[in-house]
């Protein structure tokens, strides 16, 4: 499933300064029923939010601010604050263990900037092949690394508190620790394995000239399929390994469902809770 290009436009939020800014309103449930408009909003990192912008989230209102993003990533990033709401960092790191593997050099390399640039940073990742072993284990490590799965935990639970107000959430390009929020949440909310893969994969449409045009750098640079399938990972999103990830957990779980009351701590009145408050 792809969404059509009317749902696609009518998915963004009116803001000028953050990227694949999307409200998850309009989604119908396979029970019928439809997620509500302005309840949760999915972002790329709010650095570069405008005045108006910030208004526009206050005025929904915006309750809580989800930051994903690690302390390296934040450097001349930090988010500009929506006014009353509750900013809220749990760091998703999606490397998992393999930057505990990463030499001196490298952990310098990626996190010695005063700034954190994503376009420098595709470039040295990509010839890089700890980045490489990292784009490949990107989404099992989301989904089955135990850290991951407490924040995820935890995510619900902010999630499940906020009675009234939009909860928004975000990472730096709002693609994958958010496009996997996202597909939990509309698991959750008892949404088709069609609706969460065409949600994940819309955001490609988001970055696919930004993804052509670092490919074509790479590739001047000398650089291959690894290198080129790594910038697509880190700069896109790499839909054919989130299904497979999606095939592993219906293999060990049963289902989304299943997962979302094991590793992720939903209980069934959770679960009803969420559908009652979300659903319309």
């Amino acid at each position: 499933m792809r969404i059509s290009t009317s749902e696609f436009k009518q998915q963004f939020i009116p803001v000028r300064g953050i990227v694949n800014a999307r409200d998850l309103g309009g989604y119908i449930m396979q029970d019928g029923r439809r997620l509500r408009d302005d309840a949760f909003i999915r972002t790329a990192h709010m650095a570069d939010a405008t005045d108006a912008d910030l208004q526009y989230l206050s005025s929904l209102p915006v309750a809580k601010v989800i930051d994903f993003r690690k302390d390296e990533e934040k450097k001349g990033k930090d988010d500009r604050m929506v006014p009353g709401a509750e900013y809220i960092c749990l760091v998703i790191d999606a490397s998992g263990n393999l930057v505990k593997q990463a030499t001196e050099d490298e952990k310098r390399l990626f996190t010695g900037h005063k700034q954190f640039d994503i376009k420098k940073f595709m470039i040295m990742a990509a010839f890089n092949s700890m980045a490489q072993r990292i784009a490949q284990q990107m989404y099992p490590n989301l989904f089955f690394d135990p850290d991951c799965q407490n924040q995820f935990k935890e995510f619900f639970r902010l999630i499940l508190e906020t009675e009234n107000g939009a909860v928004l959430y975000h990472c730096t390009q709002g693609k994958d620790r958010t496009g996997i929020a996202s597909a939990l949440i509309l698991a959750a909310l008892g949404a088709s394995r069609e609706t969460i893969v065409a949600d994940f994969d819309a955001t490609n449409r988001v970055y696919e000239k930004e993804v052509r045009r670092c490919c074509r750098n790479v590739r001047l640079m000398g650089g291959k399929e690894a290198e080129l399938e790594t910038v697509k990972a880190f700069l896109g999103a790499n839909t054919d390994n989130f299904i497979k990830v999606l095939d592993r957990i219906d293999r060990e779980y049963d289902s989304m469902e299943a997962y979302l009351k094991g590793p992720i701590g939903l209980t069934d009145n959770d679960i009803l809770t969420l559908r009652e408050r979300y659903l319309e």
